[in-house]
Protein backbone atom coordinates (compact mmCIF):
# COMPACT_ATOMS: atom_id res chain seq x y z
CA UNK A 1 0.00 0.00 0.00
CA UNK A 2 1.32 3.44 -0.87
CA UNK A 3 -0.28 5.67 1.75
CA UNK A 4 0.03 9.08 0.23
CA UNK A 5 0.22 8.38 -3.47
CA UNK A 6 -2.21 6.91 -5.94
CA UNK A 7 -1.43 4.23 -8.48
CA UNK A 8 -1.43 3.90 -12.28
CA UNK A 9 1.12 6.68 -12.64
CA UNK A 10 -1.09 9.36 -11.04
CA UNK A 11 0.14 10.64 -7.70
CA UNK A 12 -1.78 12.65 -5.18
CA UNK A 13 -0.06 13.99 -2.09
CA UNK A 14 -2.63 13.93 0.71
CA UNK A 15 -3.13 17.15 2.61
CA UNK A 16 -2.19 16.73 6.25
CA UNK A 17 -3.15 19.45 8.71
CA UNK A 18 -0.88 19.37 11.72
CA UNK A 19 -2.51 20.71 14.87
CA UNK A 20 -6.04 20.98 13.48
CA UNK A 21 -8.92 20.67 15.98
CA UNK A 22 -9.86 17.28 14.55
CA UNK A 23 -6.39 15.84 14.96
CA UNK A 24 -5.48 17.51 18.22
CA UNK A 25 -2.45 19.66 18.95
CA UNK A 26 0.70 18.01 17.64
CA UNK A 27 3.03 20.80 18.72
CA UNK A 28 5.38 23.07 16.83
CA UNK A 29 8.77 21.40 17.44
CA UNK A 30 8.05 17.95 16.06
CA UNK A 31 6.79 16.63 12.76
CA UNK A 32 6.23 13.22 11.25
CA UNK A 33 9.15 11.99 9.21
CA UNK A 34 8.51 11.69 5.49
CA UNK A 35 8.01 8.13 4.35
CA UNK A 36 10.37 6.41 1.95
CA UNK A 37 9.57 7.57 -1.58
CA UNK A 38 7.93 10.83 -0.48
CA UNK A 39 9.29 14.30 -1.27
CA UNK A 40 10.51 16.79 1.29
CA UNK A 41 7.47 18.38 2.87
CA UNK A 42 9.14 21.80 2.59
CA UNK A 43 8.78 21.89 -1.20
CA UNK A 44 7.11 24.97 -2.62
CA UNK A 45 4.19 24.47 -5.00
CA UNK A 46 6.49 24.98 -7.97
CA UNK A 47 9.07 22.57 -6.59
CA UNK A 48 6.41 19.96 -5.91
CA UNK A 49 5.09 20.32 -9.46
CA UNK A 50 8.62 19.77 -10.79
CA UNK A 51 9.08 16.77 -8.48
CA UNK A 52 5.76 15.32 -9.66
CA UNK A 53 6.66 15.69 -13.33
CA UNK A 54 9.98 14.01 -12.63
CA UNK A 55 8.19 11.21 -10.80
CA UNK A 56 5.98 10.58 -13.82
CA UNK A 57 8.96 10.51 -16.18
CA UNK A 58 10.86 8.26 -13.76
CA UNK A 59 8.23 5.55 -14.14
CA UNK A 60 7.16 6.06 -17.77
CA UNK A 61 8.81 3.74 -20.33
CA UNK A 62 10.89 5.39 -23.03
CA UNK A 63 9.80 4.19 -26.47
CA UNK A 64 11.95 3.26 -29.43
CA UNK A 65 10.66 6.34 -31.25
CA UNK A 66 11.86 8.48 -28.33
CA UNK A 67 15.32 6.92 -28.42
CA UNK A 68 15.22 3.68 -26.43
CA UNK A 69 18.19 1.46 -27.35
CA UNK A 70 19.49 0.11 -29.53
CA UNK A 71 20.94 -1.49 -26.37
CA UNK A 72 19.19 -1.24 -23.04
CA UNK A 73 18.53 -3.03 -19.75
CA UNK A 74 15.17 -1.47 -18.85
CA UNK A 75 12.96 1.14 -20.50
CA UNK A 76 12.40 3.31 -17.40
CA UNK A 77 14.17 4.26 -14.18
CA UNK A 78 11.57 2.82 -11.82
CA UNK A 79 12.04 -0.73 -13.11
CA UNK A 80 15.52 -0.79 -11.58
CA UNK A 81 15.31 1.72 -8.76
CA UNK A 82 12.46 0.64 -6.57
CA UNK A 83 11.39 -1.79 -3.87
CA UNK A 84 7.70 -2.66 -3.78
CA UNK A 85 5.81 0.61 -3.62
CA UNK A 86 8.90 2.69 -2.80
CA UNK A 87 9.79 4.35 -6.08
CA UNK A 88 13.43 5.41 -6.07
CA UNK A 89 14.55 2.82 -3.56
CA UNK A 90 17.26 0.24 -4.21
CA UNK A 91 16.09 -2.67 -6.29
CA UNK A 92 16.95 -6.26 -7.06
CA UNK A 93 17.66 -5.86 -10.78
CA UNK A 94 21.19 -6.94 -11.72
CA UNK A 95 23.45 -5.02 -14.07
CA UNK A 96 26.31 -7.04 -15.55
CA UNK A 97 29.86 -5.70 -15.81
CA UNK A 98 32.50 -7.53 -17.83
CA UNK A 99 36.15 -7.07 -18.58
CA UNK A 100 39.50 -8.75 -18.98
CA UNK A 101 42.30 -9.38 -16.54
CA UNK A 102 45.88 -8.27 -17.03
CA UNK A 103 48.00 -9.67 -14.21
CA UNK A 104 45.35 -8.82 -11.63
CA UNK A 105 44.30 -5.51 -13.18
CA UNK A 106 40.87 -5.00 -14.72
CA UNK A 107 40.69 -4.26 -18.46
CA UNK A 108 37.36 -2.64 -19.39
CA UNK A 109 37.16 -3.96 -23.00
CA UNK A 110 35.43 -0.82 -24.24
CA UNK A 111 36.26 -1.81 -27.81
CA UNK A 112 34.04 -4.86 -27.30
CA UNK A 113 31.18 -2.99 -25.65
CA UNK A 114 32.46 -3.07 -22.07
CA UNK A 115 32.38 -2.58 -19.22
CA UNK A 116 28.54 -2.69 -19.00
CA UNK A 117 26.59 -5.42 -20.74
CA UNK A 118 23.12 -4.41 -21.89
CA UNK A 119 20.78 -7.37 -21.73
CA UNK A 120 18.21 -6.24 -24.29
CA UNK A 121 18.09 -4.67 -27.74
CA UNK A 122 15.39 -3.18 -29.95
CA UNK A 123 15.91 -5.99 -32.49
CA UNK A 124 17.90 -9.21 -32.78
CA UNK A 125 20.52 -7.69 -35.08
CA UNK A 126 21.56 -5.28 -32.34
CA UNK A 127 21.79 -7.81 -29.51
CA UNK A 128 25.01 -7.76 -27.50
CA UNK A 129 26.82 -10.84 -26.20
CA UNK A 130 29.40 -11.00 -23.46
CA UNK A 131 32.59 -11.50 -25.52
CA UNK A 132 34.82 -14.53 -25.11
CA UNK A 133 37.65 -12.21 -24.10
CA UNK A 134 35.80 -11.35 -20.89
CA UNK A 135 37.42 -13.23 -18.03
CA UNK A 136 35.68 -11.13 -15.37
CA UNK A 137 31.87 -11.07 -15.28
CA UNK A 138 30.13 -9.66 -12.19
CA UNK A 139 26.67 -8.39 -11.30
CA UNK A 140 25.72 -5.23 -9.42
CA UNK A 141 22.22 -4.74 -8.04
CA UNK A 142 20.83 -1.27 -8.58
CA UNK A 143 21.39 1.46 -6.02
CA UNK A 144 18.60 3.49 -4.46
CA UNK A 145 18.03 7.11 -5.42
CA UNK A 146 16.41 8.35 -2.20
CA UNK A 147 17.48 11.77 -0.88
CA UNK A 148 20.10 12.21 -3.58
CA UNK A 149 19.79 15.95 -3.07
CA UNK A 150 21.17 15.62 0.45
CA UNK A 151 23.98 13.35 -0.70
CA UNK A 152 24.93 15.74 -3.49
CA UNK A 153 24.84 18.66 -1.03
CA UNK A 154 27.61 17.23 1.17
CA UNK A 155 30.60 19.51 0.75
CA UNK A 156 33.67 17.92 -0.81
CA UNK A 157 35.65 19.15 2.19
CA UNK A 158 33.43 17.13 4.53
CA UNK A 159 34.08 13.89 2.67
CA UNK A 160 37.78 14.63 2.23
CA UNK A 161 38.11 15.27 5.97
CA UNK A 162 36.79 11.75 6.60
CA UNK A 163 39.53 10.16 4.49
CA UNK A 164 42.22 8.10 6.19
CA UNK A 165 44.01 6.44 3.27
CA UNK A 166 46.95 5.26 5.40
CA UNK A 167 44.91 4.15 8.45
CA UNK A 168 46.59 6.65 10.71
CA UNK A 169 44.51 5.64 13.73
CA UNK A 170 45.24 1.92 13.30
CA UNK A 171 41.61 0.80 13.32
CA UNK A 172 42.00 -1.15 10.09
CA UNK A 173 39.74 1.26 8.16
CA UNK A 174 41.36 3.43 5.50
CA UNK A 175 38.61 4.94 3.38
CA UNK A 176 39.40 7.39 0.63
CA UNK A 177 37.40 9.72 -1.58
CA UNK A 178 36.85 9.00 -5.24
CA UNK A 179 37.72 12.08 -7.28
CA UNK A 180 36.08 12.59 -10.65
CA UNK A 181 34.59 15.21 -12.94
CA UNK A 182 30.91 15.93 -13.34
CA UNK A 183 29.75 15.36 -16.90
CA UNK A 184 28.21 18.82 -16.87
CA UNK A 185 31.44 20.44 -15.62
CA UNK A 186 34.43 18.86 -17.40
CA UNK A 187 37.78 19.88 -16.02
CA UNK A 188 36.43 20.58 -12.53
CA UNK A 189 37.18 17.79 -10.07
CA UNK A 190 34.72 16.84 -7.36
CA UNK A 191 34.35 14.03 -4.87
CA UNK A 192 32.29 11.18 -6.30
CA UNK A 193 29.43 9.75 -4.26
CA UNK A 194 26.98 7.98 -6.61
CA UNK A 195 27.28 4.45 -7.97
CA UNK A 196 28.83 1.35 -6.37
CA UNK A 197 32.28 2.77 -7.10
CA UNK A 198 31.40 6.39 -6.21
CA UNK A 199 32.30 7.16 -9.81
CA UNK A 200 29.87 10.06 -10.28
CA UNK A 201 29.77 13.30 -8.26
CA UNK A 202 26.36 14.81 -9.14
CA UNK A 203 22.79 13.69 -9.60
CA UNK A 204 22.67 15.08 -13.13
CA UNK A 205 25.76 13.06 -14.07
CA UNK A 206 24.15 9.98 -12.55
CA UNK A 207 20.94 10.57 -14.53
CA UNK A 208 22.76 11.15 -17.81
CA UNK A 209 25.00 8.11 -17.32
CA UNK A 210 22.09 5.81 -16.45
CA UNK A 211 19.95 7.15 -19.29
CA UNK A 212 22.59 6.16 -21.81
CA UNK A 213 23.96 3.04 -20.16
CA UNK A 214 20.67 1.50 -19.02
CA UNK A 215 18.18 2.79 -21.60
CA UNK A 216 20.33 3.78 -24.58
CA UNK A 217 18.98 7.34 -24.42
CA UNK A 218 21.63 9.71 -25.71
CA UNK A 219 21.57 13.16 -24.15
CA UNK A 220 23.39 16.48 -24.19
CA UNK A 221 26.05 15.19 -21.74
CA UNK A 222 26.54 11.80 -23.41
CA UNK A 223 25.47 12.28 -27.05
CA UNK A 224 27.17 9.23 -28.60
CA UNK A 225 25.29 5.96 -28.95
CA UNK A 226 26.65 2.71 -27.50
CA UNK A 227 27.49 0.26 -30.27
CA UNK A 228 26.65 -3.43 -29.75
CA UNK A 229 29.90 -5.13 -28.74
CA UNK A 230 31.65 -2.00 -29.97
CA UNK A 231 30.66 -2.58 -33.61
CA UNK A 232 30.03 0.96 -34.87
CA UNK A 233 28.88 -0.33 -38.27
CA UNK A 234 25.80 -1.84 -36.64
CA UNK A 235 24.59 1.58 -35.55
CA UNK A 236 23.62 2.40 -39.13
CA UNK A 237 21.04 -0.40 -38.86
CA UNK A 238 20.16 -0.22 -35.18
CA UNK A 239 20.09 3.48 -34.33
CA UNK A 240 17.10 5.12 -36.02
CA UNK A 241 16.70 8.31 -33.94
CA UNK A 242 18.95 11.33 -34.32
CA UNK A 243 21.31 12.05 -31.43
CA UNK A 244 21.03 13.42 -28.86
CA UNK A 245 17.70 11.68 -28.42
CA UNK A 246 16.75 13.44 -25.18
CA UNK A 247 15.24 16.70 -26.37
CA UNK A 248 13.95 19.72 -24.38
CA UNK A 249 10.27 20.05 -23.51
CA UNK A 250 8.25 23.27 -23.75
CA UNK A 251 9.98 24.53 -20.60
CA UNK A 252 13.45 23.83 -21.96
CA UNK A 253 13.94 20.82 -19.65
CA UNK A 254 15.12 17.44 -20.85
CA UNK A 255 14.37 13.99 -19.44
CA UNK A 256 17.65 13.92 -17.52
CA UNK A 257 16.76 17.27 -15.90
CA UNK A 258 13.29 16.16 -14.83
CA UNK A 259 14.37 12.85 -13.27
CA UNK A 260 17.28 14.64 -11.60
CA UNK A 261 14.82 16.95 -9.85
CA UNK A 262 12.76 13.96 -8.76
CA UNK A 263 15.78 12.28 -7.15
CA UNK A 264 17.10 15.47 -5.56
CA UNK A 265 13.75 16.23 -3.91
CA UNK A 266 13.13 12.75 -2.49
CA UNK A 267 13.27 12.85 1.32
CA UNK A 268 15.44 10.46 3.32
CA UNK A 269 13.83 7.28 4.68
CA UNK A 270 12.48 7.51 8.24
CA UNK A 271 14.15 6.01 11.29
CA UNK A 272 11.95 4.89 14.19
CA UNK A 273 12.88 5.28 16.99
CA UNK A 274 15.09 8.15 15.93
CA UNK A 275 17.86 7.47 18.45
CA UNK A 276 18.91 5.77 21.66
CA UNK A 277 18.58 2.07 20.78
CA UNK A 278 20.98 -0.36 22.46
CA UNK A 279 21.65 -1.92 19.07
CA UNK A 280 23.13 1.33 17.77
CA UNK A 281 25.67 1.35 20.59
CA UNK A 282 26.62 -2.20 19.61
CA UNK A 283 26.75 -1.08 15.95
CA UNK A 284 29.30 1.53 16.98
CA UNK A 285 31.25 -0.79 19.29
CA UNK A 286 31.88 -3.45 16.67
CA UNK A 287 33.18 -0.81 14.26
CA UNK A 288 30.31 -0.59 11.76
CA UNK A 289 30.13 3.19 12.19
CA UNK A 290 33.73 3.55 10.99
CA UNK A 291 32.37 3.22 7.45
CA UNK A 292 28.61 3.54 7.95
CA UNK A 293 28.84 7.02 9.44
CA UNK A 294 25.56 7.78 11.26
CA UNK A 295 25.33 11.54 10.71
CA UNK A 296 26.54 13.94 8.03
CA UNK A 297 25.83 17.62 7.43
CA UNK A 298 25.23 19.29 4.09
CA UNK A 299 27.05 22.42 2.98
CA UNK A 300 25.92 25.84 4.13
CA UNK A 301 25.71 26.97 0.54
CA UNK A 302 23.28 29.78 -0.39
CA UNK A 303 22.89 28.20 -3.83
CA UNK A 304 21.19 25.17 -2.29
CA UNK A 305 17.46 24.93 -1.65
CA UNK A 306 16.65 25.80 1.97
CA UNK A 307 15.65 22.24 2.86
CA UNK A 308 19.00 20.91 1.59
CA UNK A 309 21.25 23.60 3.06
CA UNK A 310 23.22 23.10 6.32
CA UNK A 311 21.10 20.10 7.25
CA UNK A 312 22.04 17.17 9.48
CA UNK A 313 20.89 13.81 8.17
CA UNK A 314 21.53 10.17 9.01
CA UNK A 315 22.54 8.05 6.02
CA UNK A 316 24.70 5.53 7.92
CA UNK A 317 27.29 5.72 5.17
CA UNK A 318 30.40 7.78 4.41
CA UNK A 319 30.28 7.56 0.57
CA UNK A 320 34.01 6.78 0.56
CA UNK A 321 35.84 3.90 -1.11
CA UNK A 322 36.98 1.02 1.08
CA UNK A 323 38.94 -2.09 0.13
CA UNK A 324 36.60 -5.01 0.82
CA UNK A 325 39.09 -7.83 0.30
CA UNK A 326 37.33 -10.89 -1.07
CA UNK A 327 34.02 -8.96 -1.29
CA UNK A 328 35.55 -6.67 -3.93
CA UNK A 329 34.08 -7.07 -7.40
CA UNK A 330 37.33 -7.10 -9.37
CA UNK A 331 36.19 -4.14 -11.48
CA UNK A 332 38.19 -0.95 -11.85
CA UNK A 333 35.84 1.94 -12.52
CA UNK A 334 36.55 5.64 -12.30
CA UNK A 335 38.94 6.31 -9.43
CA UNK A 336 38.14 3.02 -7.65
CA UNK A 337 40.46 0.01 -7.62
CA UNK A 338 39.39 -3.60 -8.05
CA UNK A 339 38.88 -4.36 -4.35
CA UNK A 340 37.24 -1.02 -3.50
CA UNK A 341 33.52 -0.38 -3.10
CA UNK A 342 31.66 2.72 -1.98
CA UNK A 343 30.04 2.37 1.45
CA UNK A 344 26.30 2.07 0.71
CA UNK A 345 24.07 4.11 3.05
CA UNK A 346 21.97 1.91 5.32
CA UNK A 347 18.94 4.18 5.51
CA UNK A 348 15.84 2.26 4.47
CA UNK A 349 17.59 -1.06 5.16
CA UNK A 350 14.54 -2.77 6.67
CA UNK A 351 12.68 -3.05 3.36
CA UNK A 352 15.62 -3.98 1.12
CA UNK A 353 15.15 -7.39 -0.40
CA UNK A 354 18.76 -7.80 -1.55
CA UNK A 355 21.90 -6.56 0.18
CA UNK A 356 25.56 -6.15 -0.76
CA UNK A 357 26.63 -5.02 -4.21
CA UNK A 358 25.87 -8.34 -5.90
CA UNK A 359 22.69 -9.10 -3.94
CA UNK A 360 24.13 -12.26 -2.40
CA UNK A 361 22.36 -11.42 0.88
CA UNK A 362 18.89 -11.76 -0.61
CA UNK A 363 17.37 -14.88 0.94
CA UNK A 364 15.34 -15.44 4.08
CA UNK A 365 13.82 -12.95 6.49
CA UNK A 366 15.33 -9.62 7.49
CA UNK A 367 17.50 -11.14 10.22
CA UNK A 368 18.85 -13.76 7.83
CA UNK A 369 19.63 -11.21 5.11
CA UNK A 370 21.38 -8.82 7.50
CA UNK A 371 23.38 -11.62 9.11
CA UNK A 372 24.51 -12.82 5.68
CA UNK A 373 25.43 -9.27 4.67
CA UNK A 374 27.60 -8.81 7.76
CA UNK A 375 29.32 -12.17 7.59
CA UNK A 376 29.97 -11.76 3.83
CA UNK A 377 31.76 -8.43 4.17
CA UNK A 378 34.95 -9.99 2.81
CA UNK A 379 38.14 -11.54 4.16
CA UNK A 380 41.37 -9.52 4.20
CA UNK A 381 39.46 -6.26 3.80
CA UNK A 382 38.70 -3.26 5.96
CA UNK A 383 35.64 -4.94 7.50
CA UNK A 384 37.53 -7.99 8.78
CA UNK A 385 37.77 -6.79 12.39
CA UNK A 386 34.09 -5.83 12.49
CA UNK A 387 33.13 -9.24 11.15
CA UNK A 388 35.11 -10.92 13.93
CA UNK A 389 33.61 -8.66 16.59
CA UNK A 390 30.10 -9.40 15.32
CA UNK A 391 30.76 -13.14 15.41
CA UNK A 392 31.86 -12.81 19.06
CA UNK A 393 28.63 -11.09 20.16
CA UNK A 394 26.15 -12.94 22.33
CA UNK A 395 22.84 -13.84 20.72
CA UNK A 396 21.03 -11.14 22.71
CA UNK A 397 23.54 -8.55 21.49
CA UNK A 398 23.05 -9.70 17.91
CA UNK A 399 19.30 -9.47 18.41
CA UNK A 400 19.67 -5.88 19.64
CA UNK A 401 21.83 -4.99 16.64
CA UNK A 402 19.28 -6.49 14.24
CA UNK A 403 16.48 -4.62 16.03
CA UNK A 404 18.33 -1.34 15.52
CA UNK A 405 18.95 -2.04 11.83
CA UNK A 406 15.24 -2.83 11.48
CA UNK A 407 14.51 0.75 12.64
CA UNK A 408 16.19 2.14 9.51
CA UNK A 409 13.25 2.80 7.22
CA UNK A 410 10.44 2.10 9.72
CA UNK A 411 7.45 4.43 9.53
CA UNK A 412 6.43 6.03 12.82
CA UNK A 413 3.48 4.15 14.41
CA UNK A 414 3.95 1.20 12.01
CA UNK A 415 3.89 -1.38 14.79
CA UNK A 416 3.33 -4.37 12.52
CA UNK A 417 6.01 -3.24 10.07
CA UNK A 418 3.88 -3.56 6.94
CA UNK A 419 4.75 -0.09 5.57
CA UNK A 420 1.45 1.59 6.41
CA UNK A 421 -0.38 2.96 9.45
CA UNK A 422 -3.88 1.53 9.84
CA UNK A 423 -6.32 0.27 12.48
CA UNK A 424 -4.02 -2.60 13.41
CA UNK A 425 -1.40 -0.04 14.36
CA UNK A 426 -3.99 2.05 16.22
CA UNK A 427 -4.92 -0.99 18.28
CA UNK A 428 -1.25 -1.61 19.10
CA UNK A 429 -0.85 2.04 20.10
CA UNK A 430 -3.98 1.77 22.26
CA UNK A 431 -2.48 -1.13 24.23
CA UNK A 432 0.70 0.89 24.76
CA UNK A 433 -1.33 3.98 25.67
CA UNK A 434 -3.16 2.09 28.39
CA UNK A 435 0.08 0.89 29.98
CA UNK A 436 1.81 2.99 32.61
CA UNK A 437 5.37 1.95 31.78
CA UNK A 438 8.46 4.06 31.30
CA UNK A 439 9.63 3.31 27.77
CA UNK A 440 13.13 2.95 26.43
CA UNK A 441 13.85 3.12 22.67
CA UNK A 442 14.24 -0.67 22.69
CA UNK A 443 10.64 -1.23 23.79
CA UNK A 444 8.16 -2.14 21.04
CA UNK A 445 5.82 0.60 22.27
CA UNK A 446 8.48 3.23 21.49
CA UNK A 447 7.50 2.99 17.82
CA UNK A 448 4.65 5.32 18.82
CA UNK A 449 6.64 7.52 21.21
CA UNK A 450 7.34 10.13 18.58
CA UNK A 451 8.58 12.77 21.04
CA UNK A 452 10.77 10.14 22.77
CA UNK A 453 9.76 11.28 26.26
CA UNK A 454 9.37 7.74 27.57
CA UNK A 455 5.63 7.19 27.14
CA UNK A 456 2.87 7.07 24.57
CA UNK A 457 0.40 9.78 25.49
CA UNK A 458 -2.03 12.23 23.92
CA UNK A 459 0.80 14.27 22.42
CA UNK A 460 1.92 11.19 20.51
CA UNK A 461 -1.69 10.29 19.70
CA UNK A 462 -2.14 13.59 17.87
CA UNK A 463 0.65 12.57 15.51
CA UNK A 464 -0.90 9.13 15.13
CA UNK A 465 -4.08 10.76 13.83
CA UNK A 466 -1.92 12.54 11.25
CA UNK A 467 0.00 9.38 10.35
CA UNK A 468 -3.05 7.20 9.70
CA UNK A 469 -3.47 6.36 6.03
CA UNK A 470 -7.18 7.14 6.16
CA UNK A 471 -8.39 10.40 7.69
CA UNK A 472 -9.90 9.60 11.12
CA UNK A 473 -13.65 10.04 11.48
CA UNK A 474 -15.44 12.57 13.66
CA UNK A 475 -18.90 11.00 13.62
CA UNK A 476 -20.33 13.20 16.36
CA UNK A 477 -18.97 16.40 14.80
CA UNK A 478 -17.41 17.64 18.04
CA UNK A 479 -14.08 18.61 16.47
CA UNK A 480 -12.12 15.70 18.00
CA UNK A 481 -11.26 12.54 16.12
CA UNK A 482 -13.31 9.59 17.36
CA UNK A 483 -10.17 7.53 17.87
CA UNK A 484 -8.78 10.17 20.23
CA UNK A 485 -11.98 10.01 22.26
CA UNK A 486 -11.72 6.24 22.41
CA UNK A 487 -8.11 6.48 23.61
CA UNK A 488 -9.17 8.73 26.48
CA UNK A 489 -12.24 6.64 27.36
CA UNK A 490 -12.32 3.09 26.03
CA UNK A 491 -15.89 2.62 27.34
CA UNK A 492 -17.04 4.74 24.40
CA UNK A 493 -16.19 1.76 22.17
CA UNK A 494 -17.39 -1.32 24.04
CA UNK A 495 -17.20 -3.57 20.99
CA UNK A 496 -13.61 -2.48 20.20
CA UNK A 497 -14.30 -1.77 16.54
CA UNK A 498 -12.71 1.69 16.51
CA UNK A 499 -16.10 3.40 16.12
CA UNK A 500 -17.87 5.33 18.86
CA UNK A 501 -20.77 3.19 20.04
CA UNK A 502 -23.02 6.25 19.95
CA UNK A 503 -22.38 6.57 16.24
CA UNK A 504 -23.56 3.07 15.48
CA UNK A 505 -27.14 4.27 16.15
CA UNK A 506 -27.21 6.41 13.03
CA UNK A 507 -30.67 4.94 12.22
CA UNK A 508 -32.18 5.79 15.64
CA UNK A 509 -34.23 8.65 14.21
CA UNK A 510 -36.42 9.20 17.30
CA UNK A 511 -33.41 8.80 19.60
CA UNK A 512 -35.07 6.27 21.95
CA UNK A 513 -31.95 4.04 22.14
CA UNK A 514 -33.01 1.49 19.59
CA UNK A 515 -33.75 1.14 15.88
CA UNK A 516 -37.29 -0.18 15.63
CA UNK A 517 -40.80 0.30 14.19
CA UNK A 518 -41.11 4.04 14.89
CA UNK A 519 -37.90 4.71 12.93
CA UNK A 520 -39.10 2.56 10.07
CA UNK A 521 -42.41 4.45 10.07
CA UNK A 522 -40.58 7.78 9.69
CA UNK A 523 -38.70 6.44 6.67
CA UNK A 524 -41.82 5.14 4.98
CA UNK A 525 -43.86 8.27 5.64
CA UNK A 526 -41.11 10.50 4.25
CA UNK A 527 -40.40 8.30 1.20
CA UNK A 528 -39.33 10.29 -1.85
CA UNK A 529 -39.05 13.57 0.05
CA UNK A 530 -36.09 15.52 1.39
CA UNK A 531 -36.92 15.06 5.09
CA UNK A 532 -33.63 15.94 6.80
CA UNK A 533 -34.18 13.87 9.93
CA UNK A 534 -34.86 10.72 7.89
CA UNK A 535 -32.12 11.30 5.29
CA UNK A 536 -29.67 8.89 6.89
CA UNK A 537 -27.19 8.70 4.00
CA UNK A 538 -27.23 12.46 3.38
CA UNK A 539 -28.05 12.28 -0.33
CA UNK A 540 -30.94 14.73 -0.07
CA UNK A 541 -33.77 12.25 -0.60
CA UNK A 542 -35.39 9.40 1.31
CA UNK A 543 -34.84 6.22 -0.71
CA UNK A 544 -34.03 2.55 -0.37
CA UNK A 545 -30.56 3.41 0.89
CA UNK A 546 -32.05 5.00 4.02
CA UNK A 547 -34.38 2.04 4.47
CA UNK A 548 -31.39 -0.30 4.24
CA UNK A 549 -29.61 1.58 7.04
CA UNK A 550 -32.63 1.15 9.30
CA UNK A 551 -32.84 -2.57 8.61
CA UNK A 552 -29.07 -3.08 8.96
CA UNK A 553 -29.02 -1.40 12.39
CA UNK A 554 -32.26 -2.93 13.69
CA UNK A 555 -32.36 -3.49 17.46
CA UNK A 556 -30.94 -1.83 20.59
CA UNK A 557 -28.10 0.62 20.07
CA UNK A 558 -24.69 -0.49 21.31
CA UNK A 559 -23.93 1.42 24.47
CA UNK A 560 -27.45 2.81 24.49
Amino acid sequence: MTPRFGTAGILVLAAVTCGSPLLGSAGDDLALQERSGEPFRELSNAQFDAWLQGRIDYGTPVTIAQGLGPLFNKSNCQSCHGTGTIVGGPGTIEVTFFGGDDKGSFVDLTHLGGPVHQLSAINSECHEEIPAEASIVVNHITNGALAYGLVEAIADSTLLAMEDPFDSDGDGVSGRASVSEALEAPGVTRVGRFGWKAQLPTVLSFSADASLGEMGLTNRLLPDELAPNGDEALLDTCDTVADPEDQPDANGLEFIDRVTTYQRYLAPPPQTPKSGMTGEAIFNNVGCAACHSPTLTTADDPALESFLRNRDFKPYGDFLLHCMGTLGDGVRLGDAFECEMRTPPLWGLRWRQAMLHDGRAGSGDFEARVTTAITEHGLFGEASDSMALFAALSQSEKDSLIQFLDSLGRIEFDYDGDEDVDMNDFEAFQLCFEQDNVLTPDDACSIGDIDQDGDTDLEDAAFLMEALDETPEDCNDNGTADLLEILEDSSLDDDDDGVLDACICIADINEDGSVSGPDLAVILSAWGTANASADLDGDGQITGADLSLVLANWGPCSGG
